[in-house]
This record gives structure tokens, sequence and C-alpha cells, in this order.
């Protein structure tokens, strides 16, 4: 129940900066090793950041009567995170203007790929608080850190989709994806709020 009521956090992880820039790599010359560049680095970031808060969030329960005021008190911590994550969401909505950064995505180098994915994925201000939030609550509900595996994937799947539209579309990719990239661009913050919301009721409620 854990693994899946985490798995629409990845959602969020995306959205903004994140998916933007893997359309921008899709739609590169070199899209082929830009964006697996970007996939991997945003892999090793990911890891790296959830292992450790599940290590230090595991570190820091115990079992008893105390364990479970201490996890309870740990849900309002998680809780407290994603009203966070969700202002800096809603606070980010509707801008027009990319950073300047972007501008020069499709002339990266897989090198500066693979850094921007790192990152974006471990140190995004959004990116980071869901990471907190998910390891704390896997770690808190006793699940072990393998469950966390399936949301990083999740998180890495969706980073690559521009990259495999191109493989099973073509041509006819440099033409849509510049469209759903637009579309995701204006309203990803929408979607990000409702599994926020979502994420929160399970947890106030679990």
């Amino acid at each position: 129940m854990n693994i899946l009521a985490v798995l629409p956090l990845a959602v969020v992880m995306v959205a903004g900066p994140q998916i933007i820039s893997s359309f921008f790599f899709a739609t590169s010359e070199k899209w082929r090793g830009d964006s697996a560049a970007y996939v991997l680095g945003a892999g090793i970031g990911l890891f790296a950041v959830i292992t450790i808060v599940y290590l230090l969030a595991s570190g820091g329960t115990s079992g008893g009567s105390e364990g479970e005021s201490g996890s309870r008190t740990l849900d309002f911590v998680i809780v407290a995170l994603l009203l966070l994550a969700m202002a800096y969401v809603f606070h980010g909505r509707g801008q027009t203007d990319p950073p300047k950064w972007m501008g020069k995505l499709q002339t990266a180098t897989p090198k500066s790929t693979f850094i921007l994915g790192f990152l974006l994925l471990a140190f995004f201000p959004s990116d980071v608080l869901t990471l907190i939030a998910v390891g704390t609550h896997m770690a808190n509900h006793g699940e072990p850190w393998l469950h966390v595996v399936p949301f990083v994937l999740l998180t890495l799947l969706f980073l690559a989709l521009p990259a495999l539209g191109v493989l099973v579309l073509g041509q006819r990719a440099k033409t849509l994806l510049p469209k759903v990239r637009d579309w995701m661009d204006e309203n990803s913050w929408i979607v990000s709020e409702i599994v926020l919301v979502f994420f929160i009721g399970i947890v106030l409620l679990g």
C-alpha cells in the first residue's frame, strides 16, 4: 500500500524544468546521448538522496509506545514538507520566462546533461522536499529500502518518455513533442498540486 501511495509523487518529481529539459534533449541533434546521460545523472542523484533520507529516518524510528508517538510526529513532519512543496510549486506556476540556462540545452554535451540531471533531481527545492517526504514515509512505515526503487524507476521513466517518443514516432516527434512540452510547461503545476494533496490525505489518514 505504501509503495502504491508514493508512486504518484513521481509526477511531482518531474513537473517543471526536469521534464522540460527532457523534451529539449529529445529534440536535439544528439538526442540519444544527451537523453541517456540526463536520465543516468538523474538516477544517481535520486538514489543517493532518497537512500540517505531513508537511512536517517530508519535510524530515528523505534518500537513501543515511544516509537508510535515518534512515528506520528514524523507523519506531521512529512505533511509539513509536502505543504512547503505545494507552496513552491504554486509560486512557480505560469512562469513564462524560462531560466537562462535552458537556452543552452540543445547545444549541451552528454557531460553537461549528466550533471544537469543529477542537480535537477537531487537539489531542486520541490524535488528535495518530495524525496525527503517519500524516504521518511517509507522508513516510518517499516518498508524495506527496496520499496523506494519503484518510485525512482517510475520517475526516470517519466524523464525518458520524450526520448522514447522519438524512438516510436520518428520525425513526427519533432512537431508533436514541442506542443506537449508547452502544454506541460503551462499545466503541470496543477497535476502536481493534486498529487500532493492526495498524498497528504494518505499520510494523515494512515
